[in-house]
């Protein structure tokens, strides 16, 4: 079987990262927590895209290098290789005005290998990952991001990595996981 996997808020707990550091930034503003269901930083705490924009200048290359992996994730991926399933991390990383492609791509390289991630191939996606899964024949995608999962659900199976933000995402062919050994199973509930 070929395995789709995220990496922002599936191998990572984005969410977790920027409601801790997100807290700490905006608190020099008088900025809390308004929204803790919200997908960007700007939407948790209430604030300007401008202001989220010096959130992200301030902290993105810690979170791309150094932000560790969620618990187990290496592990499980490691054991569905083992059990004969291609790995496919599709990300909609991309470079922009504070980082290059190039070095989105290199430094995404080596937070895998440091994190231990093996795969077979990594994408990087437009925010659209439909045909991305399509064209590369993914037959099961493991995504945290709500549009995504309502989009891909209408084609393939999606694993909808719980979060606050996309705890709404209900419906046929998704499946909600609260861990890496819940994706695990739900794959194999999945495909019995």
């Amino acid at each position: 079987m070929r395995i789709g996997i995220d990496i922002d808020g599936v191998l990572t707990n984005v969410e977790r990262f920027q409601l801790d550091y997100g807290s700490k930034f905006y608190s020099k503003y008088n900025k809390y927590v308004v929204n803790p269901k919200g997908y960007e930083p700007y939407e948790e705490f209430g604030v300007s895209t401008e202001l989220d924009d010096e959130f992200w200048d301030e902290y993105y290359f810690y979170y791309l290098k150094n932000y560790p992996a969620r618990d187990f994730a290496s592990e499980i991926i490691k054991k569905l290789k083992d059990e004969e399933n291609e790995i496919y991390i599709i990300t909609a990383r991309h470079g922009e005005p504070r980082i290059s492609t190039e070095e989105i791509e290199s430094i995404t390289k080596n937070w895998l290998d440091k994190n231990g991630i093996i795969y077979d191939k990594l994408i990087f996606s437009p925010e659209d990952k439909l045909e991305t899964c399509l064209n590369n024949k993914t037959e099961v995608m493991i995504e945290d991001k709500p549009e995504n999962i309502r989009k891909l659900s209408t084609k393939i199976p999606v694993i909808c990595f719980h979060s606050e933000y996309n705890a709404d995402c209900v419906g046929d062919n998704i499946y909600t996981a609260y861990s890496w050994y819940d994706v695990y199973h739900k794959i194999k509930t999945i495909y019995l």
